[in-house]
């Protein structure tokens, strides 16, 4: 098999990283589906089928520079981005440690100032405007960094993501707008939402850059995002990409998938997961060995246990902290 990281100029040991990456948002998100499940976590916003876009995009991006605002599924992307597990896990069972927003926000809902990372609401694609916000700062500033943003393909037919494309294209703003299609607007089918092939025909109305991408393929991934990194670095403006995936669980813990969509349908979409197609890639060619595999599961499993076990036991924020950020504190 042909080693198609190495044209990307991505070592053997890269493609393992970044493999690790994807597995672990994996693992996680199936241990928050357990906690869910047992009682202990109220709520469950799942990543299944998105890693493999969201680890290639955040490979192409400079951690140490950038700016980034996730969206609530972006579980691989923030792991990589410097979150820790144990961060995630305390976001999760809202603890008063979680550096997130202490336990007050719902999972998923993330945020750092240290990492440079927009903190994330609730109502979809509000944080497009926010990315171009930064992205204007940055050009006034002279600041060669690039804004990047993500969001489903249900949130590119809201009013804040036209007018966040809108003015980001006709100011040449360097952000990065990346779609994560998983075809699903909670129950509503990528065939009701749109009548255009690709979220990323709508480039062209904006006159900015558009491509869409295969989104279960990594590689795929950073060399579109790299793509208009360079695009924007070079005062070219905005690009919107599209990454083809698909939401392998539930919209959250409190849906029923089986009501809009069929198991033959989720399980055909299965065979092109990313975490078991870039996992093949990576045996054909010899890099994952089963002695690596069985060590990277080995340890990914004991860094979960014990952030599940730290964050299950953390404090609750005190309720006299309810009123924080609410009301003026005065001495």
């Amino acid at each position: 098999m042909k080693n198609l990281h190495h044209t990307l100029g991505f070592s053997d040991q890269d493609v393992l990283t970044m493999y690790r990456y994807m597995l672990v948002a994996r693992r996680v998100d199936e241990r928050l589906w357990l906690l869910n499940r047992a009682g202990k976590i109220p709520f469950v916003v799942s990543c299944q089928g998105q890693e493999a876009a969201q680890v290639g995009a955040a490979f192409a991006l400079n951690r140490e520079k950038d700016y980034v605002a996730p969206y609530y599924r972006d579980y691989a992307f923030v792991l990589y981005w410097g979150m820790s597990i144990k961060e995630m896990m305390l976001n999760n069972f809202a603890k008063a440690e979680d550096p997130n927003s202490g336990g007050r926000q719902m999972p998923g809902h993330f945020g750092s100032k240290k990492l440079r990372m927009l903190t994330h609401s609730s109502p979809v694609t509000t944080q497009n405007p926010h990315a171009v916000g930064i992205a204007l700062a940055a050009k006034l500033r002279g600041d060669d960094i690039v804004s990047f943003v993500t969001f489903g393909e249900g949130s590119s037919n809201q009013g804040d993501f036209h007018e966040a494309a809108n003015f980001a294209s006709v100011h040449k703003l360097p952000v990065i707008f990346l779609c994560e299609n998983n075809h699903y607007a909670i129950s509503v089918g990528l065939e009701s939402q749109l009548a255009c092939a690709h979220v990323s025909d709508r480039a062209s109305g904006y006159g900015m850059f558009g491509k869409s991408f295969d989104g279960n393929d990594p590689l795929a991934a950073y060399a579109a995002v790299k793509e208009a990194v360079d695009r924007a670095h070079r005062g070219e403006g905005p690009s919107l990409l599209e990454a083809n995936c698909y939401r392998l669980t539930p919209h959250t813990s409190d849906d029923n998938d089986m009501t809009y969509r069929t198991k033959a349908e989720v399980d055909e979409a299965r065979k092109h997961d990313g975490v078991l197609t870039f996992a093949d890639y990576l045996r054909d060619l010899g890099i994952l060995t089963e002695e690596k595999e069985q060590e990277m599961e080995a340890a990914i499993r004991q860094e979960i246990d014990e952030a599940t076990d730290y964050a299950e036991k953390a404090p609750f924020a005190k309720p006299e902290s309810i009123y924080r950020y609410v009301y003026e504190e005065t001495d």
